[in-house]
């Protein structure tokens, strides 16, 4: 399935960020907006196949859909751009600043959120015939989780903080190799498999994602969860956010940055001379 090799695709990475620190201010923000509305719709869609199947796998199986749409349509999540963007400054490409990649988070941070609101808003809508009626299992279900992952973190104290920062390194660790796993082929169905097994992953595991959380908590606010912004905030999608950053970028970017981009001159230099030697040799 036009497999590209590591050197290949590594060399795509610093160039999707530096475009993406390039990217319109526009443009940035529409195509965070979309990227978190679907993975939130995906998130739904993932608990609803769990609670009605009674099998919390076959939803994690599914779940990779939504994250394998918004990425073919090019649209970006906070946790791609934790990893590809600060690739374009270490590589110090021309016009790439600190600001820049700071810039770039901000908007996609933005956009994600209000994609993810936009989502959570809808569903609450249409799961309770605009609150009117009772929002089912399905919300009920969402509610607890937004509990546990506020107040269950929140009652560990500094432990628990830590805990959700770990967790959030390991759910950006998978989900910047499905980031990854666009790059590796040409081909659609290349590209959806080495997608696909990462990010169920994470999702099966219960991992923390900061753009999936963007959808869940003011969900399970609106559907009655008892915990308050601050809780929300201070106990999850601050440690998240900064998990998925460290996570990310050390397993995923940094790693392959250092072993195939930056050896990949020497290796090349090295054929090119192995080459022009046998040439030599050959000459009359």
């Amino acid at each position: 399935m036009a497999y590209l090799v590591p050197a290949e695709f590594v060399t795509k990475m610093v160039d999707a960020g530096e475009a993406k620190i390039y990217m319109s201010t526009r443009d940035t923000l529409v195509r965070a907006y979309m990227a978190g509305a679907i993975l939130a719709l995906a998130a739904v869609f993932a608990v609803t196949v769990a609670v009605q199947t009674g099998s919390f796998l076959a939803g994690s199986i599914l779940f990779p859909v939504g994250f394998i749409m918004l990425y073919l349509m090019g649209f970006d999540l906070l946790t791609g751009v934790f990893v590809l963007a600060p690739l374009a400054l270490l590589d110090r490409r021309p016009g790439v600043t600190v600001q820049g990649v700071l810039r770039n988070w901000g908007l996609v941070f933005c956009g994600n959120f209000a994609g993810a609101l936009t989502v959570a808003f809808m569903m609450a809508f249409v799961l309770t015939m605009g609150f009117n009626t009772d929002a089912g299992a399905i919300a009920d279900k969402l509610a607890d989780v937004g509990e546990s992952r506020t107040l269950g973190y929140a009652a560990h104290g500094t432990a628990g903080w830590m805990t959700i920062f770990m967790r959030a390194m390991l759910c950006n660790w998978m989900v910047s190799l499905g980031v990854v796993g666009a790059m590796i082929s040409t081909h659609v169905s290349g590209k959806a498999i080495a997608m696909w097994m990462p990010i169920m992953l994470f999702f099966y595991m219960g991992f923390e994602h900061s753009v999936v959380n963007m959808f869940l908590f003011p969900f399970a606010m609106m559907m009655g969860g008892e915990f308050s912004i601050m809780d929300y905030l201070l106990w999850n999608e601050i440690p998240t956010a900064l998990g998925n950053l460290v996570g990310g970028l050390a397993f995923t970017g940094l790693t392959l940055y250092s072993t195939h981009y930056k050896t990949a001159p020497k290796r090349q230099l090295v054929n090119s001379t192995v080459l022009n030697n046998n040439a030599s040799l050959v000459k009359p």
